[in-house]
């Protein structure tokens, strides 16, 4: 019978690097007892979208939300969500 060699997982690593080129090389599953099943509660967080407007446009938003203390990104969303509900 051909029985396969598994190295033992370092007790530690010297760099993230090294972690990864030892993944890199080696399967999880050989090392049942090295991992435990957790729980996990994951929730869906907001997508996030990319619009390309006027530099011109984007340092006025900018401008203007600091004006108002608040971020560009909920300004932009609030002018957006304002434009969109009276049209």
């Amino acid at each position: 019978m051909n029985e396969k060699h598994i190295d033992p997982i370092p007790d530690t690593f010297g760099s993230l690097e090294e972690a990864g080129e030892f993944w890199d090389t080696h399967d999880t599953m050989d090392y049942p007892d090295a991992f435990q099943t957790v729980e996990v509660n994951a929730q869906r967080r907001n997508r996030y979208y990319e619009v390309e407007i006027d530099m011109s446009v984007a340092q006025a938003l900018r401008d203007k939300a600091r004006q108002q203390g608040v971020t560009t990104s909920d300004l932009a969303t609030k002018l957006i969500r304002d434009q969109l509900a009276a049209a």
